[in-house]
């Protein structure tokens, strides 16, 4: 039984990128586990980081990442997948104070990188996975360069999807053609779909209602992976 190990930045980007392919593997019998890397609850959040939950719509006395660990964990409850949270800080919370300041490149003072290299090489040893997938980081947000960085560095040879929402946004696509294109099965786009909704949180602000995510859903036809 084939094992894919999906090593996502944040709560929600592998089943917004590529959930269609892992519910197909799973529904083929195969064993999935998504790694979130920033996961972690940073209490008494200020600045931009407290905006970031205040903009979807949760006061400042909510556990924002506690409640995005449940909808993971109701994401990833849809294919039956494991997930796992390690607990590294998200950007906002590592001196980066606006969100163009997000994709702007990586701060000097980000020191993350050593702790997310750790922790990833840990993973992927427990894992034994037989394939390990990861973001390829369009977009620029620092966290999924961070990711990628660290994952070429631990696994040469690990696959890396192409970051959705922001490859139907930016200008910049991959030149290269991908070595696995993934065509979305009714089923696969179903299994997605509801993996998606999961994230409850993140759709009023990323694509302003469930039936704007489910229109951007049936316009992505498949799913692709790349190596580098």
């Amino acid at each position: 039984m084939s094992h894919i190990l999906a090593v996502s930045p944040h709560l929600d980007d592998a089943a917004f990128s590529i959930g269609g392919m892992l519910a197909a593997h799973a529904r083929g019998g195969g064993r999935v586990t998504i790694v979130t890397c920033f996961t972690a609850t940073m209490p008494d959040p200020a600045g931009f980081a407290l905006a970031c939950q205040l903009d979807k719509g949760l006061g400042p006395e909510v556990d924002y990442m506690a409640l995005r660990r449940a909808e993971d964990d109701a994401a990833c409850a849809v294919i039956g997948a494991r997930a796992i949270h390690l607990p590294l800080p998200e950007a906002p919370h590592r001196g980066y104070d606006s969100a163009p300041a997000l994709f702007a490149g990586r701060h000097a003072g980000d020191g993350i990188l050593p702790a997310l290299a750790a922790a990833l090489r840990d993973a992927l040893e427990d894992s034994a996975a037989d394939v390990v997938l990861g973001p390829l980081a369009i977009g620029d947000h620092v966290d999924h360069w961070l990711v990628r960085d660290a994952l070429l560095a631990a696994k040469p040879d690990v696959l890396l999807w192409e970051d959705w929402p922001y490859v139907a946004r930016v200008d910049r696509r991959p030149v290269a053609q991908p070595v696995r294109r993934h065509v979305l099965s009714e089923e696969d786009r179903a299994d997605k779909a509801e993996m998606c909704e999961c994230y409850a949180s993140q759709i009023g602000f990323q694509f302003g209602s469930r039936a704007a995510l489910s229109a951007a859903l049936d316009a992505a036809d498949s799913e692709r992976l790349h190596r580098v």
